[in-house]
């Protein structure tokens, strides 16, 4: 989509600096990541998570036409997860996001996709679509507070969360809405 190139490089919230994921993050990547509690609500997570995991996320997924990945930086210096948007062919960007657990509950997960949202409409996006285990209230709860509704469930075919239930959510702009 000639849409994703509009994208910016960085984003800045209240307390958040959002970044190009980068070999200064791998360490902190790598340690967040190795955590089951986070492992278990990734569809694409390895679980052990180590370096050389993080390594090849910064190096081959995070730059790769399919995604657009942020670091989430508390204060704009300390690694505390990743959000970002994950592209296929036909369908509107997925936003994904994941935070390493002693962040949970913090609102940075609300605070880091509330702004790639925003970039990703102001970027020329109509439509987000995004998922969550049906289990992961928390996740559910930070998608509905950026407006994604819930269109539907199913069940995970691949990864990490193969066979499990999936709850489909989707978030349009007021002008798609007004189609």
């Amino acid at each position: 989509m000639s849409n994703r190139n509009a994208l910016p490089v960085t984003l800045s919230t209240e307390r958040l600096v959002l970044t190009a994921p980068s070999a200064a993050h791998v360490q902190a990547i790598a340690l967040l990541a190795n955590n089951r509690a986070v492992h278990q609500m990734m569809a694409r997570l390895p679980f052990p998570y180590t370096d050389e995991d993080a390594r090849f996320f910064v190096e081959q997924i995070a730059p790769s036409e399919a995604d657009h990945c942020f670091s989430v930086m508390l204060e704009g210096s300390a690694f505390i997860g990743v959000v970002g948007l994950h592209f296929v062919d036909d369908l509107a960007p997925e936003l994904g996001y994941w935070l390493g657990e002693p962040y949970w509950g913090n609102g940075y997960a609300t605070e880091a996709a509330t702004a790639v949202v925003a970039a990703a409409q102001a970027s020329g996006f109509p439509e987000l679509r995004s998922r969550a285990l049906t289990h992961n209230r928390q996740s559910r709860n930070v998608l509905r507070k950026l407006g994604f509704v819930e269109i539907g469930e199913g069940v995970e075919r691949a990864n990490n969360l193969a066979g499990q239930r999936m709850v489909q959510m989707r978030l349009s702009s007021a002008a798609e809405q007004a189609r």
